[in-house]
């Protein structure tokens, strides 16, 4: 795990980490205030993972949107 800022992750390190996150909480090795602290972590981390998502799905939409707004042959991205 790192000590970066997760404003400053990108979506693939937020994930990586959030992996790991994930794995040391179900190890249930970490003592209780580190696990209460990892979970805040990954919370932060998933709350990162997922607005990444949706500004990339925004970007898609822009993409195979014409300029009149409509899209151009092509369903937007369902992120469900």
């Amino acid at each position: 795990m790192t000590d970066k800022p997760i404003d400053e992750m990108s979506f693939e390190d937020a994930m990586a980490e959030l992996e790991q996150v994930v794995a040391k909480l179900e190890s249930g090795q970490a003592p209780l205030d580190q696990s209460i602290d990892l979970y805040e972590r990954g919370a932060k981390l998933k709350e990162r993972c997922e607005g990444r998502l949706k500004d990339a799905e925004l970007r898609v939409n822009k993409i195979i949107a014409g300029s009149d707004g409509q899209a151009k042959g092509s369903e937007p991205f369902d992120a469900e």
